[in-house]
């Protein structure tokens, strides 16, 4: 919903104005998932594959942010730089 305004200039401008929240339609209650795709959903969750709507826990790492080199890995060469 807008609602026009008035500048002292004469243009009009639209101002956005949210509905009120008891205007808002609830959301449809959700049906389950038919067997079929809860069956798929395990059949992927046995062979560790990622699963719609839940956390991929290699994506998770793979996207988090560089934290320097792991403390628990080999260095990649001597001190110094002496390859």
């Amino acid at each position: 919903m807008t609602t026009p305004t008035h500048s002292t200039t004469g243009r009009q401008r639209r101002v956005l104005v949210p509905p009120p929240a008891e205007a808002v339609a609830p959301a449809p209650p959700r049906l389950p998932d038919p067997p079929i795709y809860r069956d798929l959903m395990r059949t992927w969750a046995d062979r560790g594959r990622t699963l719609p709507g839940r956390q991929d826990p290699e994506w998770t790492r793979l996207a988090a942010p560089w934290r320097g080199p792991d403390p628990l890995s080999g260095s990649p060469g001597p001190r110094g730089g002496g390859r």
